[in-house]
């Protein structure tokens, strides 16, 4: 039994970062600490000028990042506090100066969706499959940013079949409708990842920064307060049941209130 505790693994390769989510008991499920693992590294990360690239990946080939830790939302008394936290972690990934790379194996829901939508390129295998089932599991909600983000990248049909039909999303569709950069197999992927992040380590670093830090801000502009809406789902019955429901190994029973 591995008992290794859930982490953020980062190594330094010369211009290039590889940063791995490390959970794999739990098919890389981030826990609360690793959420604000990942909002140092990012912020470390952005004043390093000598790194140029950032690779990210999960550990193991089952999932990149398959959502949150659950067990952190039983105690959940804050309204939507939880949404405006993540919407920080996930502003430092997004505004990172730099071209990122997220490599993708198996699963990519929940925040392994928006962390690989934050990112700039997705390689992914051909098997990979994508998307936030809550309507399905949980029964709560994104904030008006991460919906923003996703919706600019994925298109609305998309996020809508996402959100409200619970489908995953198979790799060839999105790679025929650009959002993956390319796909592979699993033995090629890490060569494949490593050669574009050679590329882009080796084109103008503030031309890259301009144009991707200008793009975040143009998706950012203008966001709508759905305080309300966010307050609603976390605080209703249906999200306590969602939670507990996950825990318990069941399917919820949803009441709409």
């Amino acid at each position: 039994m591995n008992s290794t505790p859930p982490r953020i693994d980062l190594k330094l390769e010369g211009s290039i970062a590889r940063i791995t989510f490390n959970n794999p008991a739990a098919r890389n499920a981030l826990t609360w600490p690793m959420y604000e693992e990942l909002k140092q590294i990012c912020d470390d990360l952005a004043n390093k000028p000598e790194i140029r690239v950032v690779i990210f990946r999960g550990a193991g080939d089952k999932a990149f990042v398959s959502g949150s830790d659950i067990q952190q939302f039983v105690d959940l008394k804050t309204n939507e506090a939880y949404e405006v936290s993540v919407d920080a972690i996930f502003h430092s990934l997004q505004h990172l100066p730099i071209p990122t790379i997220a490599l993708i194996e198996g699963l990519a829901v929940g925040s392994g969706l928006l962390i690989a939508t934050a990112c700039d390129f997705r390689i992914s295998t051909s098997d990979a499959r994508f998307g936030i089932p809550v309507a399905k599991t949980l029964g709560n909600c994104l904030s008006p940013s991460n919906l923003s983000w996703i919706a600019s990248h994925l298109g609305v049909p998309m996020v809508k079949r996402m959100l409200l039909s619970a489908e995953l999303i198979k790799a060839p569709e999105l790679l025929n409708s650009g959002y993956l950069y390319q796909t592979t197999s699993p033995e090629e992927i890490g060569g494949v990842t490593d050669a574009l992040a050679v590329k882009l380590a080796a084109l103008a670093p503030i031309t890259q920064k301009a144009s991707k830090l200008t793009l975040a801000r143009l998706m950012e502009s203008n966001l709508p307060d759905c305080t309300a809406l966010m307050r609603e789902t976390y605080n209703s019955a249906d999200f306590k049941e969602g939670v507990h429901a996950f825990l318990e190994g069941r399917s919820p029973k949803w009441l709409g209130k």
